[in-house]
């Protein structure tokens, strides 16, 4: 199993998580980021230090967001892997749990 960064993390792109990882298995996109999939180890070290939510195991991913699981893995192939924690976007508390952020997403 393993952990899935959802929508909510789109324009906010905190980055707390990362600090956290023992296995560096984050990738940073343009707006948000993602876990490689293969590369989790299921500690849950990352889901309580996401700020925003954004942060699911993978059986708890909700309904919803079932095409994060697939963006995860998909991104993470060709986005940098990041492994220090960086400054959140200066408007991500404007954005944070704003609905309908998916096609904002930039890749």
């Amino acid at each position: 199993m393993t952990f899935v960064i959802g929508e909510n993390c789109i324009k906010c792109k905190h980055t707390d998580c990362v600090e956290v990882c023992p296995v560096d298995c984050f990738y940073e996109g343009p707006n948000m980021l993602v876990i490689h999939p293969d590369e989790c180890i299921d500690c849950a070290l990352c889901e309580p230090e996401c700020p925003v939510d954004a942060i699911f195991s993978e059986d708890e991913l909700p309904a919803e967001q079932q095409e994060f699981l697939t963006l995860n893995q998909e991104l993470a192939a060709i986005w940098p892997n990041i492994t220090e924690k960086k400054d959140a976007f200066a408007d991500a508390e404007d954005w944070n749990g704003k609905s309908g952020k998916r096609s904002l997403l930039e890749r």
